[in-house]
């Protein structure tokens, strides 16, 4: 009886040492994920009622911002509104934790969640354009979804009801992300009097390619335009802004990526 007592304490004790060996390994693996950057920004985007409240605002702004577009007169053309569709009126935050989860980067997974049409409404996107449209605004969205990818896409607008989602509203990537031709082909008919993003390539192609200051002087000179015709949601996840912090080199090491953003950094004795 003594022995067989000994005999399981030792087996308690050694699965113990190995379930913390374990625990040791992962937390130690963790840190060598080479998307532990987007940990931080996709848990802001998913748990931080700061992100909702930005939503809100960012929606009531473009509210507020319509109602004094209809109060001028003598207007020849229906007017539009262009947005976005990821994280600006669909939160693809999911797909993001798939990554984070999986040590993946995208495009892994991309077409997979979005097949699986779950992407839920950001939030204050669908009373603002359910607003709009019942105001008469034309809705396009402007998405760099690639084409081949539009069936779900609209399943997914439609799912939820976003107005006028239908295939002759709904202007995808085909050969290049650059939105500038499309808007174009827009206003060619319609009197665009709102853009609504969460890149800044969205609203203008001045913000394409450059670099971070760059970006930031094309903001500055542009400085009247936000909460007026630039309205902005909130996104730390991915975009352009990452691109320049990086020099646009999405194909080095994540070693090099993090360099080049920690030289990105300015502290105060520096």
């Amino acid at each position: 009886m003594k022995k067989i007592l000994i005999l399981l304490i030792g087996v308690v004790v050694l699965s113990s040492c190995t379930a913390q060996k374990k625990m040791t390994d992962s937390s130690e693996s963790l840190y060598k994920r080479k998307n532990l950057p987007l940990l931080q920004a996709t848990l802001y985007h998913q748990t931080a009622a700061e992100m909702r409240a930005l939503a809100y605002q960012a929606f009531n702004t473009a509210k507020w911002q319509l109602d004094q577009e209809l109060k001028k007169a003598g207007l020849t053309r229906q007017q539009a509104v262009i947005l976005d569709i990821d994280e600006t009126v669909l939160d693809n935050s999911p797909f993001e934790a798939k990554l984070i989860r999986e040590n993946e980067s995208y495009p892994a997974y991309w077409a997979e969640w979005i097949k699986k049409q779950e992407a839920k409404p950001i939030p204050g996107a669908l009373d603002f354009l359910s607003y709009a449209n019942e105001k008469g605004i034309a809705l396009f969205y402007v998405s760099n979804r690639h084409d081949s990818l539009r069936s779900s896409t609209l399943k997914n607008l439609r799912k939820f009801n976003f107005p006028q989602a239908k295939n002759d509203h709904l202007l995808l990537k085909t050969t290049t992300s650059g939105k500038e031709k499309r808007r174009q082909k827009i206003d060619s008919d319609y009197k665009i009097i709102m853009l609504i993003g969460d890149n800044l390539n969205d609203f203008s192609e001045v913000f394409e390619g450059g670099s971070v200051d760059e970006r930031y002087a094309a903001a500055d000179s542009l400085r009247d335009a936000f909460g007026k015709r630039f309205i902005v949601l909130p996104n730390a996840m991915y975009g352009e802004w990452e691109g320049a912090a990086i020099d646009y080199e999405y194909s080095a090491s994540e070693k090099e990526k993090v360099k080049k953003k920690l030289d990105e950094l300015r502290s105060f004795d520096n």
